[in-house]
């Protein structure tokens, strides 16, 4: 039996909660301990809301007791740093908003609580961009498998969160690869939804369908926990819709074996020897356990150049009313991408979106012959916090800090949706995981596959102690 209730899986913690083993103010005191052993060493969560989270779990306790329970009933949980938790200060990483402080709940943190979530305070996140979790307010965010080593990002605070045991389930949101990458430097999982799936915080361009918002969690059931947890209609996300079906956390109870799947371990970009080699075992392993294995993957001609050009007009419209007053404070890549944006001419916009069309269409077919679509969740293992990205992959110069995410961010495009898994661990101990897609609005089928994964693999995904 774990030694703490920090080491309980969330499934296990709400049967707990709903048997009255336990109570969601016994949670958020068994979190405060363990972020107050393993904070000072990773920086994951350097906003703690810990008075407003007391005062939830009570609430949450009660309404238990009377007989009203939720989805989470109660369970702790922290939000990336980029939502608005009502009362709480919502920095985005960046010196601009240092000291903003959000007067509600945004609609994506509102549902989660709704939904019976207790927000433990807000977990770090690269600075307005990139995959490196570090800013000018908060600082950096360490990888606790090995502390000199990024943690990956944007969503890298709650990876952590979730690594270390300081949360049993984390928030993300995902442009370029935000929930995928830090899930496969920490050893978790994240799982980036179907545009629509889970309604976005009003800071977001509604009209946007690349920027998604997801859950993070250490095993696959609590990942459907948390997703049956964010799902569903709001009228500020005309996207959205009333969840239907079966719940997600029932597909995730009912691991299911591929018939058919597609492996790329590259798709033809630089990737570090290590993940190239877990990747072409992984397709070994599913080769012998009776699954037709493809090795292949649709054309991505032009693809990352298309995502250059559409995150260049989205940060140049989202960016530009405060550039006259703030210039100063945008790191220099984040400034080279609102330049492209508003330099860029209209018909490279144009020809990035016939791109998109063009790469989606080929997905979709590519996906109806192959059913999934398996490949590495990050090119780079994880590399010195000390650097925004890595220079040289697999003997291979990176042009600018997103030519290392190349891998998911192209992926993004397509709004398909995609899971991070963990499926092992380099020479040196430090994770490796794939992204799965599949067809929109599969999650159910994703999470099945994953569920198959994790129970034939068996990896550790217990919390860690920093080392």
């Amino acid at each position: 039996m774990p030694h703490d209730l920090t080491d309980f899986s969330a499934t296990e913690i709400r049967t707990r909660l709903r048997s009255g083993e336990v109570t969601s103010v016994e949670l958020v005191e068994a979190a405060v301990a363990r972020i107050a052993v393993v904070e000072p060493k990773v920086n994951a969560i350097p906003t703690l809301c810990l008075e407003r989270a007391h005062e939830q779990a009570r609430a949450a306790d009660a309404a238990r007791a009377a007989g009203r329970d939720t989805v989470l009933s109660g369970i702790p949980i922290v939000v990336k740093d980029n939502n608005d938790v009502a009362g709480v200060r919502n920095t985005g990483g960046t010196p601009i908003f240092k000291d903003r402080i959000s007067t509600t709940s945004d609609r994506t943190v509102a549902l989660m609580e709704a939904n019976g979530a207790v927000v433990l305070g807000k977990s770090n996140l690269s600075e307005l961009g990139g995959a490196q979790t570090t800013n000018a307010v908060h600082g950096t965010t360490l990888n606790p498998y090995d502390v000199r080593l990024t943690c990956g990002g944007s969503s890298g605070g709650s990876a952590v969160a979730l690594a270390t045991g300081e949360a049993w389930l984390a928030h993300g949101n995902d442009y370029g690869g935000s929930l995928r990458i830090p899930a496969a430097f920490c050893n978790v999982l994240g799982l980036r939804p179907t545009p629509g799936r889970v309604p976005r915080k009003r800071l977001t361009d509604p009209f946007d369908t690349i920027f998604v918002e997801g859950p993070m969690a250490r095993c696959v059931d609590d990942l459907a926990l948390m997703f049956d947890a964010m799902v569903g209609y709001d009228p500020g996300d005309f996207l959205s819709a009333p969840a239907s079906g079966p719940s997600f956390f029932a597909a995730a109870r009912e691991p299911r074996k591929p018939t058919r799947i597609a492996v790329s371990a590259d798709l033809g970009l630089p990737v570090a020897a290590p993940i190239r080699a877990a990747v072409e075992a992984f397709a070994d392993r599913l080769a012998g356990a009776g699954v037709a294995v493809h090795r292949g993957y649709p054309a991505t001609t032009g693809a990352m150049d298309a995502f250059r050009v559409l995150r260049g007009e989205s940060f140049f419209a989202t960016w530009e009313p405060l550039l006259d007053r703030h210039r100063d404070l945008f790191p220099a890549a984040v400034m080279g991408d609102i330049m492209r944006g508003r330099d860029q001419p209209g018909r490279a916009i144009a020809a990035a979106n016939r791109v998109r069309t063009d790469f989606y269409r080929r997905a979709v077919d590519f996906l109806d012959d192959h059913d999934f679509l398996v490949c590495p969740a990050a090119q780079a293992m994880p590399f010195s916090v000390d650097v925004l990205a890595p220079a040289v992959i697999d003997g291979q110069p990176m042009q600018d800090y997103l030519d290392w995410i190349a891998v998911t961010a192209i992926w993004s495009l397509s709004g398909l949706p995609a899971i991070s898994v963990p499926i092992g661990f380099s020479d040196t101990g430090l994770p490796i995981g794939v992204q799965i897609l599949s067809h929109g609005d599969r999650e159910r089928d994703l999470l099945r596959l994953a569920a198959w994964i994790e129970r034939e693999f068996a990896l550790p995904n217990t919390p860690i102690d920093p080392r």
